[in-house]
């Protein structure tokens, strides 16, 4: 019987949940065999901080810090080659990073047509990385496929393929889904979204795995929500109070600064439900309480810390069990291996 022995790691919120720190931290942990990037494109950053460099990454999926790992970008992916050529030299790892061959290409026309878009960026506030415009064309079958591109031939290769056998052969492979459940398509607070969906169940088709292969999906809640550009936020709090309680941040991609409201509870009830999460990863805890930075251990946290994410299980029904505590792939606390 086939070992099922792929984890999806997906966004609880509006993106920048800290899935790549999540990513990153598993991949160096276990015996990870495969990263694969799903999602939609160069729209999405990932920040990784190891061995105190910070890398911001659109493209290469965040397991690279295991040098043991190999790296796939699916075919539902948008490659921007200037993109990932340049994160392939900041990375180093041009002998295991891979694209599929029907990955959709952001050319520089869509890039243009992106950030000069009245509605595209004034009313909806996009990154002006592309996407939206090269999945337009992907949906009119006129978008140029990475096999079309000769500066990427050297990276090609059936993903589906690769990610199924690693699969067959009981080998761990992570998902990485990018941005974040209520930015999706169909689930999220259209028209204020990315133009494709993003939970889970996209997540599996990005890269061409079937849902029965699927050992667990860990959603990833920050300590707070935090939402890039236009589109509703619920209790969301004036920059002063932002400031105050240490949770001022800028985009990865953009620059911008994020809007911010205090954890929703409701909204995390429905990402759970939308994409059937198994576990739940809590990021950014030390800051909102500040004395829990850099703790490892679940018997160290404080009280108060302890109640919040009490409170996180008792609610959304599933467990909480890694619990990010800075910024460092490392500053976290697993809780499969808690001391209560």
């Amino acid at each position: 019987m086939v070992e099922i022995s792929a984890i999806i790691v997906v966004g609880g919120f509006f993106g920048d949940e800290g899935k790549g720190k999540i990513i990153s931290y598993l991949s160096l942990k276990s015996q990870v065999a495969a990263v694969a990037r799903a999602g939609v494109g160069t729209n999405a950053g990932h920040t990784i901080v190891y061995q105190g460099v910070k890398y911001k990454l659109r493209q290469i999926p965040s397991g690279f810090v295991n040098p043991n790992v190999k790296l796939f970008i699916g075919p539902g992916v948008l490659v921007d080659p200037r993109v990932f050529l340049q994160e392939i030299e900041l990375t180093k790892t041009s002998e295991r990073a891979r694209i599929d061959y029907q990955a959709g290409v952001i050319e520089e026309k869509h890039i243009e047509e992106d950030r000069s878009s009245s509605h595209l960026k004034g009313k909806i506030g996009t990154t002006g990385s592309g996407c939206g415009p090269a999945q337009r064309d992907r949906a009119m079958r006129i978008l140029k496929l990475a096999k079309d591109v000769p500066e990427l031939r050297k990276f090609l290769t059936d993903v589906p393929y690769e990610l199924n056998e690693l699969i067959d052969e009981g080998r761990d492979i992570i998902i990485e889904g990018t941005q974040g459940t209520f930015l999706s398509l169909y689930h999220g607070t259209y028209p204020y979204v990315t133009s494709k969906d993003v939970t889970s169940g996209s997540i599996c088709s990005d890269v061409g795995i079937g849902p029965k292969k699927v050992r667990d999906v860990i959603i990833v809640f920050k300590g707070y929500v935090t939402r890039v550009g236009k589109g509703p936020l619920e209790n969301e709090l004036p920059i002063d109070e932002v400031k105050k309680r240490g949770w001022y941040e800028v985009a990865t991609v953009t620059g911008r600064v994020r809007r911010v409201a205090p954890f929703n509870f409701k909204l995390a009830k429905r990402a759970v439900m939308l994409n059937s999460a198994t576990q739940i990863a809590i990021t950014k805890l030390d800051l909102l309480f500040p004395e829990d930075k850099h703790k490892k251990r679940w018997k160290d946290l404080s009280k108060d810390a302890k109640e919040f994410i009490n409170r996180v299980e008792e609610e959304l029904k599933v467990p909480v069990t890694l619990i990010g505590t800075g910024p460092e792939v490392h500053d976290i606390i697993d809780r499969s291996e808690r001391e209560d």
